[in-house]
């Protein structure tokens, strides 16, 4: 990527690491392609730091290849000649230097050597605790595939629980950043990128050098020889074994079906047959759980709806997926012609919805309204919806939102259909202080604008 984008809280994190005294030991996992690699070689620099990349060749390869780079980084000939059986040897060797400050270690897909020998995170366990936490030392273990990281670093089980002094599960970049990736587009345009790519910085960086969105969908998506074309299965491949399951499990949410029920019958399966699948999806951000905003008991909330959480997971199961048949008779152009048909008013408008609860945090933060809240979403009961509900716990202040993704410009009938929709509400119903608040991408009628001068109640967005 030609500029590094974001990060700062994490970076901020890994620096105090990096200046702490004495050692410490960061575990940095996430999803493919959200930017590890290119966090942790962004915070290497200037530093006195070695950086292994693991493959998915044999111990033996890796420990020879990782002895070369020591030998490399330590100017070390005679540990290059040599023939070396032990691991403890090389980090030996490493230590000497540390004599120019705080020696910076990052193993970069480090899960591949546990997958190759299940003993290894016990012998780095051992690495760790009779010799490098007691000298100036930071390793960073650095992982992709969620699971293994975790089950390897990060359970009470693996011989490395309670020897990290941090970690960090890095996410997507949030949309308030894509004008940064995109400072030539508009904030319509900065939406339908953002919509398909999903903060994930190496599908951000492939889009880049497109001026419409449907010309970088047609070449990066739709392309057979593009690796987002078969994406999703290369993803479910490298995490779970039974990937046919879960991609069926995907598939029926992302044809609409988000009640437990539902993507049961849909499967022809019991409830309890979905469980695991779904928390797995879960772990691996691909899924999340939403349930209305103002639940007291979330997890015991019986109106639990099940979501694709991953944009371009989501984007894909939509509209690749289903018109597999004619990408591959090469026909993509009537896919395409089904995308650009169907992308504004069957995804884009959804994923606003999230941009305007983003938005509502850097509003909140802001200081935007005379109270502060600690909770916002979704809110639903019935046939009735509400696209924003937000509120502080502790006081009796909530807000209530519609998000409008559509060519016209929000009127006053949007904010009379949310008033209405409110009373339905029953959090504090006799003593609360109403707001509300409008996004909309075209703008508002002037008669809203003149009702939203007048009235200290009503805030409108873009």
């Amino acid at each position: 990527m030609k500029r590094f984008i974001d990060r700062e809280e994490e970076m901020k994190f890994l620096n105090n690491e990096y200046n702490r005294k004495g050692s410490s030991l960061v575990v940095l996992y996430g999803r493919r392609r959200v930017g590890k690699t290119e966090l942790s070689v962004a915070f290497s620099s200037n530093k006195n730091a070695l950086y292994f990349l693991v493959t998915e060749e044999s111990e033996l390869q890796n420990k020879n290849a990782f002895k070369d780079a020591v030998a490399n980084f330590c100017e070390n000939e005679l540990l290059k000649n040599s023939k070396v059986d032990s691991w403890e040897i090389i980090f030996k060797t490493l230590l000497s230097k540390t004599v120019k400050g705080k020696l910076l270690i990052i193993i970069d897909e480090f899960q591949y050597l546990g997958k190759s020998n299940p003993a290894f995170p016990s012998i780095l366990q051992k690495i760790w605790d009779t010799f490098l936490k007691d000298k100036n030392v930071m390793l960073i273990l650095c992982g992709s595939l969620i699971s293994m990281m975790e089950s390897q670093t990060l359970n009470y089980t693996s011989p490395l629980y309670g020897r990290r002094t941090g970690q960090i599960k890095l996410k997507q970049i949030p949309f308030s950043y894509y004008h940064e990736f995109f400072p030539k587009k508009n904030r319509k345009e900065l939406i339908e990128y953002y919509a398909v790519t999903g903060g994930v910085p190496r599908y951000i960086e492939l889009f880049c050098d497109f001026e419409d969105i449907y010309l970088a969908i047609d070449n990066n998506v739709l392309s057979k020889q593009s690796f987002l074309y078969d994406e999703p299965n290369f993803l479910l491949q490298q995490e779970v074994t039974e990937v046919g399951s879960y991609f069926s499990v995907i598939k029926s949410i992302a044809a609409g079906n988000q009640k437990l029920g539902k993507i049961a019958a849909s499967l022809e399966l019991k409830q309890t047959g979905l469980t695991k699948y779904l928390k797995t999806l879960i772990d691996l951000d691909i899924l999340e759980r939403e349930v209305p905003i103002t639940e007291e008991n979330p997890e015991k909330s019986k109106k639990g709806l099940y979501k694709i959480k991953d944009k371009f997971i989501l984007f894909w199961f939509k509209f690749v997926y289903p018109n597999l048949s004619f990408i591959e008779s090469g026909k993509k152009d009537l896919a395409m012609k089904k995308i650009k048909t169907n992308l504004v008013d069957g995804h884009i408008s959804y994923v606003y919805e999230d941009i305007c609860i983003e938005e509502m945090w850097n509003l909140n933060a802001k200081g935007k309204w005379d109270f502060t809240f600690d909770k916002v979403g979704r809110w639903w009961s019935g046939d009735k919806e509400i696209d924003i509900v937000a509120f502080d716990s502790n006081g009796n202040d909530i807000i209530f939102g519609e998000c409008k993704y559509w060519e016209g410009k929000v009127g006053v009938n949007v904010l009379a259909t949310l008033e209405e929709k409110a009373k339905s509400v029953e959090w504090k119903r006799e003593k609360r202080r109403q707001n509300f608040v409008l996004f909309g991408i075209n703008g508002f009628t002037d008669e809203l604008i003149e009702i939203a001068e007048k009235r200290g109640d009503v805030v409108l967005c873009k």
